[in-house]
């Protein structure tokens, strides 16, 4: 098991793991794990400055919204770290990352529209999803929700 299914289930929160083939695109994963587009969502790390970064939960069919990341944020300056530098802060390779089971409990913050809707995250391993209440997960995580997001 991933540490992120350990941490899920560690922390109680009902859910399912949804175990699937390769997958290269958001729309394929949502494909293959049976549930909408909206409800596949994308654990995004965000870098604010050193040492010192974010997780962004974006529904599948969206994307971070920049100019209300950093209203809410209070800040001028954001970036996405490459690959290598997003698996070394979180434990997980980019398409498996999640909040849950992180090297770090990074702050999260989940965009309103998952609010009250049963998601698909990242279960830390390849071919692997996490579905659960987004409430729960949210609440679990101690994360923040606002609108940080913009269509596709």
């Amino acid at each position: 098991m991933s540490a992120a299914i350990t941490a899920v289930s560690a922390a109680g929160l009902p859910h399912t793991v949804t175990r699937h083939g390769p997958v290269s695109s958001v729309a394929e994963a949502a494909a293959a794990q049976g549930v909408d587009i909206q409800d596949l969502v994308k654990s995004l790390v965000v870098r604010r400055a050193p040492d010192d970064y974010l997780f962004v939960l974006v529904p599948g069919d969206r994307q971070i919204g920049w100019p209300k990341l950093r209203t809410l944020l209070g800040v001028n300056r954001l970036s996405m770290p490459d690959a290598a530098t997003a698996k070394e802060v979180t434990g997980y390779e980019r398409g498996t990352i999640t909040p849950f089971g992180s090297l770090r409990p990074w702050p999260v913050i989940a965009d309103e529209r998952l609010r009250g809707r049963t998601i698909n995250l990242g279960a830390g391993e390849r071919g692997a999803g996490l579905r659960l209440a987004a409430d729960d997960a949210v609440t679990a995580l101690g994360g923040t929700w606002a609108d940080v997001t913009d269509p596709a």
